[in-house]
């Protein structure tokens, strides 16, 4: 079912798509197929609970999200079997994303009471200058199936916060997820209305529906770039204030002086973070020469050793991936690879099993400007070039269209740091494999994006700033 204004109802014409076990490729539920009809009406409840809830005092707002926060907790097995079953990622991989997707709503539950403005006096002498900030009002979140509850407590969290209501157009892939955070948000005390979830498969025609309304003042995308060039026009048509989170590219970069242990321990967190399909997932590995051997060695080692299973069955530590084209793209780019001359130290193949699965790859001899280097291989795929100076590992890393986050690991602080900063990526991490945190501003350079997710920037985002002049 839809759910709007409240109430759980079926979609305006009766619509319904079936949710895929990606372990096994048989059906798990069917929910409502939003149409554009479906869409406007989510549009109006949000409108309709709009001047309310912005009226509400920050401090109910921040005990509403303290509570669900609370709930999320409470509720966190159940929230990861059911991430396990529609995503198909490994349990101990959902349960860390339920209590990262929980701290969203806390720590926004804490910035609820932070949208502090400013009063000066106008250098003129003439006035003062008072700046307020209030919600930007009715949001449409879009998100994608890899993170389904963490990527829409990150948008959900802040607009909440702001006093913003919303509508939630999550992937069809994983429209439980949504479903279930929004029967949690309710219980949590949010009012009918400020937040409405629309599953559907015509996801291009929804949105557009909802982008062309006035009432619609804000956009947050989470998913491809080739989307989000698609979706900014469509806001462009009404000025709607967009927020753009959209692919990655991540180069892991190791140097002759790392810490090996680290190293390897790092590269395998930020490439087997959800089987590698996330966006912050190291994509593209540079190691320099004199210790790329014993590095490729080592990872191929790990990798081999990684049990794969479906997401639910006890000790699986590699689910599937999320249905058939991610599997056929995936398998393509090693195959292209092996191909031009690379060799897979591990894995390099599908196994011999139902469901979507492919084996944990480690990929040596790669050329620098090999394809599987080019585009987000969102699998559990390592590829490996060698480098030999400081410069020459800041041009490959730089060498993409895509800015969202780098890995640099090596023992000399000083050449960590001038090398983040020379890397054109919004977020690095320094001799870690895991930058994500909701304390932190997310997002990306160059086209993997347009503001920030998390952090006191975060909210910003959901807030307009209103200057008035005024004397006394």
């Amino acid at each position: 079912m839809l759910h709007i204004g409240g109430r759980s109802i079926a979609a305006a014409d009766g619509g319904r798509f079936d949710v895929i076990d990606p372990a096994t490729g048989e059906v798990i539920a069917a929910v409502a197929d939003a149409t554009p009809d479906d869409a406007l009406a989510a549009v109006s409840a949000a409108a309709d609970a709009a001047e309310s809830w912005a009226a509400t005092a920050p401090r109910y707002r921040s005990e509403v999200l303290r509570q669900a926060f609370e709930l999320m907790c409470a509720q966190a097995e159940d929230l990861a079997v059911l991430i396990s079953q529609e995503n198909g990622k490994a349990l101990p991989d959902a349960r860390a994303e339920v209590a990262y997707a929980a701290e969203f709503f806390r720590w926004y539950a804490e910035e609820a009471v932070r949208a502090d403005g400013s009063l000066l006096t106008a250098p003129s002498g003439a006035n003062r200058i008072m700046v307020l900030r209030r919600p930007v009002g009715v949001c449409v979140l879009v998100t994608p199936w890899n993170f389904p509850a963490a990527m829409a407590t990150r948008k959900i969290g802040p607009a909440l916060a702001a006093g913003c209501t919303v509508v939630l157009k999550p992937a069809s892939d994983t429209p439980l997820t949504a479903l279930a955070l929004a029967r949690l948000l309710e219980e949590a005390g949010v009012p009918p209305g400020v937040v409405n979830v629309i599953p559907a498969r015509r996801s291009g025609e929804v949105v557009a529906a909802m982008l062309r309304d006035p009432r619609v003042r804000k956009l947050s995308f989470t998913g491809s770039t080739e989307v989000g060039r698609v979706l900014l026009r469509e806001a462009a048509g009404q000025v709607v204030n967009s927020s753009m989170e959209l692919g990655g590219n991540a180069p892991f970069l190791v140097f002759a002086d790392a810490d090996l242990d680290a190293a390897v321990e790092g590269a395998m967190t930020a490439k087997m973070r959800n089987a590698g399909e996330a966006c912050t997932a190291a994509n593209r590995f540079y190691i320099e020469e004199p210790v790329a051997e014993e590095f490729a060695r080592r990872l191929a080692a790990r990798m081999a050793d990684l049990r794969v299973g479906p997401g639910t069955e006890p000790g699986a530590e590699v689910g599937p991936l999320v249905n058939q084209d991610a599997v056929d793209k995936v398998d393509a780019l090693v195959r292209e690879a092996v191909t031009d001359g690379a060799k897979a130290l591990a894995g390099g193949r599908r196994p011999d099993r139902p469901g979507f699965f492919y084996e944990p790859t480690v990929l040596t001899g790669v050329r620098p400007d090999a394809p599987i280097l080019r585009e987000e291989i969102f699998g559990p795929v390592a590829p490996i070039v060698t480098f030999t100076t400081e410069g020459e590992a800041v041009r490959l890393a730089n060498d993409t269209e895509y800015g969202l986050v780098a890995y640099v690991f090596t023992g000399d602080l000083a050449r960590g740091l001038r090398v983040g900063e020379r890397i054109e990526a919004g977020m690095i991490g320094l001799n870690r494999g895991l930058v994500s945190d909701p304390a932190a501003p997310f997002g990306g350079m160059k086209q993997s994006g347009v503001g920030r997710e998390g952090g006191h920037e975060g909210l910003l985002d959901y807030l307009e700033t209103q200057y008035v002049a005024v004397s006394w």
